[in-house]
C-alpha cells in the first residue's frame, strides 16, 4: 500500500461541511413540519403519507445521510414501524463520479503515470454506492481487479450529516419516546468514519481472510497494496451473480446457497467476536458452484468476548425459560434499568429472532410482510416499549441486530429449508470464553486492531 497518509481532516474542510448543512438544513425543517404534522393525527393511512413523505426528502439528500436512515430501518426499535417500513426502501446509491473527476481523483491517489499500472481500466463505474465507486481494471498479468474510489469531501459530509442525524432521530424521540438513540448515533459515527479509511478496510480484508481461511465455501479478495492508498481500494476483482437471481434454484441450490453465507457471517462471529456489519445485497455474490463471494469490509464490529456469550446464554435461557438468564444476556448487551415489562418486550422479539434456532426441524426462516422481516412483531415491540417507558439500544447492539435481520431477509428471499438449529450447533458446540478471547487478542495484536 503506498505511503500517502490518511487523515480525516485532510478532507473535512469547512466550506465543504457549510455546503452540506445548506443542502440537508432544508431537508430537516421540512421532515419536522411533517411529523409536527404527523402529531395531530392517529390515523394510520395518515401516518403512512407522512411516512413516504420523509422517505421521499432522505431520498433526494443521498450520501451517508441516506445510508444511515436505511440502516436505522433494520432496526425495529430505532423507528416508528410506518417510519421504518418506509425507510427500508431506500436505495443508497449515488450518482458515479465521471471520467474527467476520476481520472483527476486518480492522479492524486497513485500520481500522473496512474494509468501506466493498467492495461486497462473502465472509464464508466461498475457499482457506486454512498461513499465511493468502483473500477474494473486489468494489469499486464492479466488480472482483473477492482478499484474502488472514494469520493471527495466525504469526511465532511459525514460530519454534516451525522449532526443532522441526531436532529432527526431527536425530532422522532420528541413525538415518540419509546426509545432513546444516543448511543445508536455513537456507534453509526464511529463506523462511518472507519469505513473512510480504505487503509483499515485492507485490513480488514486480511482479517476476514484469515477467520474464513478453512471456510472453502467462502471466498475473500485479495488486496493489491502498491494501488491502494487511504481513499483507493484495489482489490481482486471476483465474478458471480447477485444472490436474487438464484430465487427461482432448486431447493437444493437455494439451500447450500444460504448454508455458506450463514458460515460466512457467523463462523467468524461465533469463533472470533467479529461481524461483517453490512449484509447489504451487493456484499456478496455467488459463484457457479454456490460459494459466496463476500465482498466490502468497511464496516466490521469487533465484540468483545463476553458479548458473543451473552447471545448464547439468551438462546439458553430462551430454550430452558431461564428468566434470569435471559435478563444476564440483555445486561451483557448493554440493556440497563430493566422493568419487568420492558423484560417481556425484549424477551418477544428474542424470541422472534432466535425462532428458527430453537426449532430441532429444517424449516425457512419466515416471511417478509411489506418488504420488511419481521414488520407486524416490530410494530408491537415498538408500542410496548413506548408504553411502558422506552429504553435506550446499547451501542453494539446496534449491527448485530442489523445482521440478524438482514440476513434473515436473505434467507427468506431464497425460501431456504435448513434445520438452522443444528447449524447453530455447529457453530457453538465447542464454544469458549476463554477460547474465543485468546484467539481473538492473537488476532487483533497480528493486526494492530482494537475493539
Amino acid at each position: 500500500m503506498t505511503d500517502k497518509p490518511f487523515s480525516h481532516d485532510e478532507d473535512n474542510r469547512f466550506s465543504a461541511r457549510v455546503g452540506r448543512y445548506a443542502r440537508t438544513s432544508v431537508s430537516m425543517a421540512n421532515i419536522a413540519a411533517t411529523l409536527a404534522g404527523g402529531k395531530l393525527s392517529n390515523n394510520p393511512d395518515d401516518k403512512q403519507v407522512r411516512a413516504q413523505d420523509v422517505k421521499k426528502i432522505l431520498g433526494s439528500l443521498r450520501g451517508p445521510l441516506m445510508k444511515v436512515a436505511q440502516l436505522l430501518a433494520t432496526i425495529p426499535e430505532a423507528l416508528p414501524p410506518e417510519y421504518a417500513q418506509e425507510l427500508a426502501q431506500l436505495q443508497s446509491n449515488a450518482p458515479p463520479m465521471g471520467w474527467p473527476f476520476v481520472r483527476r481523483r486518480m492522479v492524486t491517489e497513485l500520481g500522473a503515470n496512474w494509468q501506466s499500472n493498467f492495461t486497462d481500466f473502465s472509464k464508466s463505474a461498475v457499482a457506486a454506492a454512498s461513499l465511493g465507486q468502483v473500477h474494473k481494471a486489468t494489469l499486464a498479468s492479466g488480472e482483473t481487479l477492482a478499484c474502488k474510489l472514494q469520493y471527495p469531501d466525504m469526511a465532511s459530509v459525514i460530519a454534516a450529516d451525522v449532526s443532522q442525524l441526531t436532529l432527526l432521530l431527536s425530532l422522532f424521540e420528541k413525538y415518540d419516546k419509546s426509545v432513546n438513540t444516543t448511543l445508536v448515533i455513537e456507534e453509526i459515527t464511529q463506523r462511518l468514519n472507519e469505513e473512510l479509511d480504505y487503509k483499515r478496510e485492507a485490513v480488514n480484508t486480511r482479517l476476514y481472510g484469515d477467520m474464513l481461511a478453512k471456510e472453502k465455501a467462502v471466498h475473500v479478495p485479495t488486496i493489491h497494496d502498491e494501488l491502494s492508498t487511504g481513499r483507493l481500494l484495489t482489490s481482486q476483482w471476483m465474478d458471480g451473480k447477485p444472490i436474487l437471481s438464484f430465487k427461482d434454484a432448486t431447493i437444493e441450490q437455494r439451500n447450500e446457497i444460504a448454508l455458506n453465507l450463514f458460515r460466512a457471517w457467523y463462523v467468524p462471529f461465533y469463533h472470533y467476536g467479529v461481524i461483517h456489519g453490512d449484509p447489504h445485497l451487493g456484499n456478496y455474490s455467488i459463484r457457479e458452484d454456490n460459494s459466496i463471494n463476500l465482498l466490502d469490509y468497511g464496516c466490521i464490529r469487533i465484540f468483545p468476548p463476553e458479548f458473543v456469550k451473552g447471545v448464547i446464554d439468551l438462546y439458553s435461557g430462551l430454550s430452558n425459560d431461564d428468566r434470569d438468564l435471559i435478563v444476564h444476556a440483555f445486561e451483557t448487551w448493554g440493556f440497563t434499568g430493566l422493568s419487568n415489562e420492558i423484560i417481556d418486550t425484549l424477551t418477544l422479539w428474542a424470541r422472534f429472532l432466535y425462532g428458527p434456532l430453537l426449532e430441532n426441524k429444517k424449516r425457512i426462516i419466515g416471511k417478509a410482510k411489506g418488504g420488511i422481516y419481521g414488520r407486524e412483531l416490530a410494530r408491537e415491540v415498538h408500542h410496548k416499549l413506548r408504553e411502558h417507558g422506552g429504553i435506550t439500544i446499547p451501542r453494539e447492539f446496534v449491527f448485530m441486530d442489523r445482521a440478524a435481520l438482514g440476513l434473515g431477509s436473505v434467507f427468506i428471499h431464497l425460501q431456504a429449508e435448513i434445520n438452522w438449529h443444528e447449524l447453530f450447533h455447529s457453530l457453538i458446540q465447542d464454544f469458549s470464553l476463554e477460547k474465543l478471547a485468546a484467539r481473538q487478542n492473537a488476532l487483533l495484536a497480528k493486526y494492530n486492531l482494537t475493539r
